[in-house]
Parts: C-alpha cells; sequence; structure tokens
C-alpha cells in the first residue's frame, strides 16, 4: 500500500481516537516519522485532538508505553514508531526482537491495532529512503480499527 501522492476517501478517522509513541533514538529519522504519521492521519481527517503523542527513550520501550495506551481504552488505534540502525554487535537484533515481539504482544494482548512503524535498517541512509513506510503502517492501523467483522 503506497501513499505517495495518494488520497484514502475510504478512511476517514474523523471519530477516531490515535495514540503514537515515537522513539527518541536516532531522532534525526524518528522525528521525521512522526511528522509522517501526523500528517497522514490528518489526510484521514482524524483531529489533532484526537491524537496522543509520546515520546520514549528507544525501540525497547515503546511496547511498554503502547501496552499503557491501550490499557487506558481510550483508543481506537496505535502506532509504534522507532528506528534502529545495525552496528558492528549483536545488539541490533535483541532490540529488533524485542521491539517486535513487544508491540505484536500489544496488538494480541491488547486487541487493539497497532501500525509497525519501526525502521530495521542496515545503515541511515536505508532509514531516510524508507521514512514514508510509516505512513503506511499508520494507514494499516486505522484502517484495521474500522474493520467490522
Amino acid at each position: 500500500m503506497q501513499i505517495k501522492n495518494k488520497t484514502y476517501k475510504y478512511l476517514d478517522g474523523k471519530k477516531l481516537k490515535a495514540g503514537i509513541v515515537a522513539a527518541r533514538w536516532n531522532n534525526e529519522i524518528t522525528d521525521a516519522l512522526l511528522k509522517n504519521a501526523v500528517q497522514t492521519l490528518e489526510k484521514c481527517k482524524v483531529a489533532e485532538k484526537n491524537i496522543k503523542i509520546v515520546r520514549v527513550a528507544g525501540s525497547v520501550e515503546v511496547p511498554f508505553a503502547l501496552h499503557k495506551l491501550a490499557q487506558s481504552k481510550k483508543y481506537d488505534f496505535l502506532v509504534a514508531l522507532g528506528c534502529v540502525i545495525k552496528g558492528d554487535t549483536p545488539h541490533f537484533d535483541y532490540v529488533c526482537k524485542m521491539a517486535q515481539e513487544g508491540i505484536l504482544k500489544v496488538t494480541t494482548e491488547d486487541n487493539i491495532p497497532v501500525g509497525f512503524g519501526i525502521l530495521t535498517v542496515n545503515n541511515l541512509r536505508q532509514a531516510e529512503k524508507r521514512i514514508h513506510v510509516v505512513g503506511e503502517a499508520t494507514l494499516a492501523a486505522l484502517e484495521l480499527s474500522m474493520l467490522q467483522i
């Protein structure tokens, strides 16, 4: 689902509330991810007053904050934002695993859609090229929150 220069009229979020958790680590990327996520929500008519933004230290801390937002029962969907850049040690693998598994746990155990906007890349250049992906993750969570089964 590429969202560059597209509109999604069927995703009318004016009655929805969104929680966004964004890591501060690699903030040159995560600030851009946050901006992109908010712009995507605005395009879907989610009111600014209905968007809660929480900043945490890094991607490992994102699941805990998501869980706290989910427990509040105030939000229709959540978005996880972060950027993990591979280094010379296996630390990258542990951080990615903890973030991914923690976010999955929030989605399934708290029964709330979570857009996965954690970039896991080899270098800064790859991260810069993938900033748009968070718009897709945001749309996916918004769409799931509207799912009628």
